[in-house]
């Protein structure tokens, strides 16, 4: 395989059209036209398809993608050992903004403190995260997820219930813990339509036989929490998030616990920094 077409084909990928790809890497739109067919040719598959008047990458673009961000990060990698007898290139870490918040916290503090290598974070929620190690612009994602895909290895790194934010004098307050029922009737605030903790919500209020509709929609625990401390209603959110002031915090016992894990790609080598934050994260956590 030729590395320029490699190169050329992760400007494509990342521009998503020919032109803006063309553009940053400064040759016609013909010429790179024909380093992406040259690519396919030589691997024997398509790499993208017109979708409109758009492109996207096939399932084996995808994986193109990956190996080539890879293989260009190891050469540089590489190069840098060689020159500095370290490498500076960087372990690129995507997850959502709670688990960096209330999760991760421990094995990025201690990652940094080694100094071991510089450190990316992407703010990648769900899809989005396991997306972005598919595409190999992550080496790690931490998401949470009720399976594990055969494209990825997996460990655990959590298992998170769920709590209620309810202001100090509220009645529910004097409960030690809630269920469902205890809710109906209640304002709620929980995250948008789609999202894994409102569906998981949704389908426990149909079990229970509760109609409810939503007070607030927000995205982010960290915004659910200051609408729950307005006053504006209560906020379902996972078991790790920080309580503000002026709120007490019961367990939700009804809802199933959801499971974090640290995902990369299978069968690609991780270099020995992102195995070393990898341990890390298993190891160093938050309490949930």
């Amino acid at each position: 395989m030729d590395l320029d077409l490699l190169r050329a084909f992760v400007a494509f990928a990342e521009h998503g059209t020919f032109a803006g790809a063309a553009s940053a890497l400064h040759v016609s739109q013909a010429t790179l036209h024909g380093q992406i067919a040259r690519l396919s040719e030589q691997l024997g598959v398509p790499l993208y398809r017109r979708v409109g008047r758009g492109v996207e990458l096939t399932e084996d673009g995808v994986r193109v993608l990956a190996f080539a961000r890879e293989t260009d990060a190891r050469i540089r990698g590489f190069c840098d050992e060689l020159r500095a007898g370290a490498s500076s290139q960087p372990v690129v870490l995507a997850a959502g903004e709670g688990a960096f918040l209330y999760l991760l916290g421990p094995a990025v503090r201690a990652f940094h403190a080694k100094a071991i290598a510089p450190l990316r974070l992407l703010t990648r929620s769900g899809p989005a995260a396991l997306e972005s190690v598919r595409r190999g612009e992550a080496q790690l994602a931490v998401t949470a997820l009720p399976s594990v895909p055969d494209d990825l290895d997996a460990q655990v790194v959590a298992q998170v219930g769920a709590k209620v934010l309810i202001p100090r004098r509220h009645p529910l307050a004097r409960k030690r813990a809630l269920r469902f029922r205890d809710l109906a009737g209640e304002r709620l605030i929980v995250p948008p339509v789609g999202a894994p903790h409102r569906d998981a919500i949704a389908r426990a209020m149909e079990a229970e036989g509760l109609a409810w509709s939503p007070a607030v929609e927000a995205q982010g625990w960290e915004l659910m929490a200051h609408f729950a401390r307005m006053g504006l209603g209560l906020a379902i959110v996972n078991a790790f998030c920080r309580v503000p002031d002026g709120l007490h915090a019961r367990p939700l016992r009804a809802l199933p616990s959801v499971t974090y894990r640290v995902l990369s790609r299978r069968g690609a080598p991780l270099p020995r920094a992102a195995e070393a934050l990898r341990a890390m994260i298993t190891t160093k956590r938050a309490p949930s």
